[in-house]
């Protein structure tokens, strides 16, 4: 698929998105090859390819899941203006 500079430009309008007149063809080829791109890459067979997460074989590193503070609910509710059943109350903002 390739896009012209018109196509270019209403793109930008859409994403809000101001660019230079004289940039528009270097925008038009370069969104072009992109599109080409995956294009290309959608006609693979993937049929059997586990998907990633990351392309380096690597593990998370995770901490330990321990408490490590105390519950305040109590104290702040009693500082709370409103609260009710444990919920803390506050004003409407959308009718």
């Amino acid at each position: 698929m390739s896009l012209t500079a018109n196509d270019v430009k209403k793109i930008a309008h859409l994403a809000r998105l101001g660019i230079a007149e004289q940039d528009v063809e270097h925008y038009a080829k370069d969104l072009s090859g992109v599109l080409a791109l995956m294009t290309q890459m959608g006609q693979l067979d993937t049929t059997g390819v586990t998907p990633m997460a990351h392309p380096l074989d690597q593990m998370q590193r995770l901490r330990e899941d321990a408490v490590t503070e105390s519950d305040h609910r109590d104290h702040f509710q009693t500082i709370a203006p409103q609260t009710e059943a444990g919920l803390y109350l506050v004003p409407k903002v959308i009718d």
